[in-house]
């Protein structure tokens, strides 16, 4: 794999962490990545599943979480991420 395919897969990475923060679901994030940043949701969905493969027991204590919490409105989830794509897109590129 090359390095632009490896750092777009850790930008993806680092976006699906984004939406985890923001408490949102699988179909959340790939539809906010989506619309947000042009990432399709095939990408998102292989990115999360291989995370939740290496990182099984948070995304059970998570999706266990997530039934307990309240959620952002989807007004607030809007702007929380459109702030998370300008700030990530600002930031060097080798971070």
């Amino acid at each position: 794999m090359g390095d632009s395919s490896t750092s777009y897969i850790h930008m993806v990475q680092h976006l699906i962490e984004k939406c985890l923060i923001f408490n949102m679901t699988k179909e959340e994030c790939m539809e906010a990545l989506s619309k947000h940043a042009n990432i399709k949701p095939v990408i998102t969905s292989t990115v999360w599943n291989e995370l939740e493969k290496e990182n099984k027991e948070f995304f059970e204590a998570y999706a266990q979480s997530q039934s307990k919490q309240d959620r952002m409105s989807e007004e607030e989830t809007s702007r929380m991420i459109q702030k998370m794509i300008s700030d990530s897109s600002s930031k060097d590129p080798d971070e």
